[in-house]
């Protein structure tokens, strides 16, 4: 009798195909479009997806400044950040980050769900935040991605 055997097939950065993907956050929540982001740079929405390698792709996040934030989270969110003396603790308000510059908030947010190890901080650069409509890749021809809200 035959027996069928099926094989686990594992990639390496050789096999993979990555492509430039084009989000617009023009009125999407943070945090559903952070997860979005992460999903599409991490290589989660593939079918040979491995998790020890870069299997992603290449994600442009244009109109980072009309992202939006529900309830008080503008005022109430915290940032904490802490600069190596004691009493260093920092705290920026989502407000405060984002009149500063807008894509540091998606940044934040998306660095937030991806590895804490060497193959996330590879990862990261995979993304590209830009703020407003125009941006410098145009000749990559990314495709456009839409997020389902």
């Amino acid at each position: 009798m035959k027996k069928n055997i099926l094989y686990t097939k594992s990639v390496n950065s050789s096999n993979i195909e990555k492509k430039w993907l084009l989000i617009d956050a023009s009125n999407i929540s943070l945090g559903r479009l952070a997860t979005q982001v992460a999903i599409l740079i991490r290589g989660k929405n593939k079918p040979y997806f491995t998790p020890h390698v870069d299997c992603g792709d290449n994600v442009i996040v244009k109109n980072a400044e009309k992202i939006k934030l529900t309830g008080k989270k503008w005022k109430e969110k915290n940032y904490i950040r802490y600069t190596g003396y004691p009493g260093g603790k920092k705290l920026l308000t989502a407000e405060q980050i984002f009149s500063k510059n807008p894509s540091i908030l998606i940044e934040k947010a998306v660095r937030g769900m991806l590895p804490k190890n060497k193959l996330g901080s590879s990862i990261f650069k995979n993304l590209r935040v830009v703020n407003g409509e125009h941006h410098k890749f145009k000749n990559l021809k990314p495709e456009e991605f839409k997020i389902n809200i």
